[in-house]
Parts: structure tokens; C-alpha cells; sequence
């Protein structure tokens, strides 16, 4: 569709403009018609009324402006100007002048050194049709535009319709099992309640419910709650740290029992904290330091994550919450593309690279707004 709408534009262009050429080429004709008529007629006839030579030029044109002038430009005849202003001198030589820039004279020679010019511009149909195939190229671009843009959007609802569609079934596949998993973590806890793994495989099922609830919840706005989000943090980082390679630490530089109360959905917000962090320690490659910083400013709050891993190459600092973009070997490269949908369409935020440099590391911004 793209492919035709270019070739038809261009091929009606490239018409309009050689009709264009083509009417220019035969109004410059016709005035020279007219030109040599009144020489003729001139020469045969010395006595020759001005008026009649000037009429012999005008006759029958309706549409080319002309001005017949003597040999030192002083007008003798116009035609096809405002017909309201034509009779004032001032404005004819204002259009003379214009007029004189346009196409090159038409010489009469009248003979015993007389000499008269017509000058002349192109007709009000022609300068409508100079502008056509130009509207008309403006128009098919646009067409073009709206066209992809159309497609775009289809194809973009329907990719959304597709990860709904596997969210939720996912969902109702880890539903089954999860529970199952919980029922005999508790059966654990009554008959073994001093084995010290217990507590670690309840978290461990409380995690992959808050994932079930999560993947059910795709494709629908989420609720929002006031929460702190420091509290939020810190619960994650704690999930985190047992399950994490012991060459990893976590550097947390902000105040455990401070409160920063946000609209927030807690289960959603923590997923984006664990995503960040995940992709620090994979970057990391399971060695090295995770800084979470927190920052208030006015009526937002800033979260920066940074790591010492390899760092993110600035051309892919926007590809990287972009679906599907991954540098690993495993994932379908979701993980940022969703942190960053929860963060800008569901709580109004930023999440962003903020700064980021190749073997020390990067750091991924989140901006949180403190009011909905």
C-alpha cells in the first residue's frame, strides 16, 4: 500500500508538472501570436489606432494578464488585472514591475523605431495547476501517513491482545499448582514446624501468588493504594538477598524507618523494583553492588538503582524498555517494557537511564509522583 500510494504520487506529479510545462510553453505562444498580429497589422497601417493594436492583444483572452507598454515601459493596455484598481496608475506600475520579473518580454517592432513590449505572467489557471501536483503529493502523504499510523495501532492492539491473552492463562496455569504447593507448605508447618526451611518455602509460595495475581491482572487498570514505598523496597530487597548469589550486595542509602507515602499498587511496584534488580545482577553477572538510592524533590520521588555491571551502550538507552529487547540468551526481553508501563501509564511516573558507562556500571531513574 505504501509502495503504490509513493509510485501513483510521484507518477501524477511528474504528469501535472510536464502538463504544467506544456500550457506555459502555449500561453507564450499565443501572446506571440498576438504580438506578431499587431505588427502585422502595424506595419500594414501606420495610421493604425493604438486602441485597435492594444484590442488585437486582449481579444479573446480571459485569462493571461498582459500589459502592453510603449518602448520606454509607459503602459498603453492591460488586461485580466483587478478590474476595480486597474484604471489607477500607481497600481499598474506596482504590478509592472511584479510582472516584469515573471517571463521575459515579448518584442514588437512597429517599424520607424517604434517599439512596444508585452509583458505577461502566467494565467490564474496555471497558477492554480503549478499548485496542485503539490497539494496533491501533501495530500498523498498524509494519506500515507494515516494509513501506517492506522496499521500501527492495529497491529500494536493486537500484540497487546496477544500478551493479555498469554498473561492470563498464565495465571490460570500457575493458579492450580500454587495452591496445591501452599496447602502442603502448611501441612510442613504442623508436622514439622522446626524445619528451618519452612518460613524461606512460604515466601517462596507468597511470591509466585503475588506473580499469579499479577499476570491475572494484565490488561486491566490497577487500583492504587497510599503505601510507602520504602517499606515496599525494603521487602523486596530482603527477597532478594536470600535468593541472590552471595558475591552480590545490596546498598540501601536511604533511612529503613522513613515514610514515603505514594499512590502506589504494591504487588505491580514491587515486580518493577525486582525487574530493575534482576537486570542489575544479570549485568553484574553475579558478582557486585547494588545501590538503591531514594530522593524527594517537591511533590516526586526519586528512586535510582545503579549497579557495577558492564554497562547499557547510550544507542540502546530507549530499545531497552522497548518489548522483545533483550541481550540475553533466556527471556523474552518483557521484563523493562513492563516496569516501564507500570510506572508511566499506571502511576503517572518516569523511568528512564539516567546515566550509564561501559565495564562501571549503569543507573535506571524512577520518578514517582507523590499525588495522582
Amino acid at each position: 500500500m505504501f509502495l503504490s500510494a509513493i509510485l501513483i504520487g510521484v507518477g501524477s506529479f511528474v504528469y501535472t508538472s510536464n502538463l504544467v510545462k506544456t500550457l506555459k510553453t502555449e500561453e507564450r505562444r499565443k501572446v506571440e501570436m498576438w504580438a506578431e498580429a499587431t505588427r502585422l497589422i502595424s506595419s500594414s497601417d501606420s495610421s493604425q489606432n493604438l486602441e485597435f493594436l492594444s484590442s488585437i492583444i486582449t481579444e479573446g483572452n480571459t485569462t493571461i494578464p498582459v500589459i502592453l507598454t510603449d518602448g520606454h515601459d509607459n503602459i498603453i493596455a492591460s488586461r485580466n488585472f483587478n478590474l476595480s484598481r486597474s484604471d489607477d496608475p500607481g497600481y499598474m506600475l506596482i504590478r509592472l514591475e511584479k510582472i516584469k520579473k515573471k517571463n521575459e518580454p515579448i518584442t514588437i517592432d512597429l517599424g520607424n523605431e517604434f517599439i512596444n513590449y508585452i509583458y505577461y505572467k502566467d494565467s490564474t489557471i496555471l497558477t492554480r495547476l503549478k499548485y496542485y501536483p503539490v497539494i496533491q503529493l501533501v495530500l498523498i502523504i498524509l494519506f500515507i501517513l494515516v494509513s501506517y499510523l492506522a496499521l500501527s495501532s492495529s497491529q500494536k492492539a493486537e500484540q497487546n491482545q496477544v500478551w493479555v491473552g498469554m498473561s492470563k492463562e498464565t495465571a490460570h496455569q500457575l493458579g492450580t499448582p500454587t495452591s496445591s504447593l501452599a496447602g502442603w507448605i502448611e501441612i510442613l508447618r504442623n508436622k514439622y514446624p522446626d524445619i528451618p526451611f519452612n518460613r524461606e518455602l512460604a515466601l517462596d509460595i507468597e511470591r509466585l501468588e503475588k506473580v499469579t495475581e499479577r499476570f491475572s491482572r494484565i490488561g486491566s487498570k490497577p487500583l492504587l493504594s497510599d503505601d510507602n514505598i520504602i517499606k515496599l523496597i525494603l521487602r523486596t530487597v530482603e527477597y532478594l538477598k536470600t535468593r541472590s548469589s552471595s558475591k552480590i550486595t545490596f546498598d540501601l542509602d536511604f533511612y529503613a524507618d522513613k515514610e514515603i507515602i505514594i499512590p502506589v499498587n504494591a504487588p505491580l511496584f514491587e515486580w518493577v523494583i525486582e525487574n530493575i534488580s534482576k537486570n542489575a545482577i544479570d549485568a553484574m553477572e553475579g558478582s557486585g553492588q547494588i545501590t538503591i538510592k531514594i530522593t524527594e524533590t517537591g511533590k516526586n520521588a526519586c528512586i535510582d538503582v545503579s549497579d557495577t555491571g558492564k554497562g547499557i551502550p547510550k544507542s540502546t538507552y530507549k530499545k531497552i524498555f522497548s518489548p522483545g529487547f533483550t541481550t540475553k540468551q533466556r527471556g523474552w526481553g518483557l521484563g523493562l517494557s513492563l516496569a516501564k508501563r507500570i510506572i508511566e501509564e499506571y502511576h503517572s511516573g518516569k523511568i528512564f537511564v539516567r546515566y550509564s558507562e561501559a565495564g562501571k556500571g549503569s543507573c535506571i531513574r524512577i520518578i514517582m509522583n507523590k499525588e495522582t
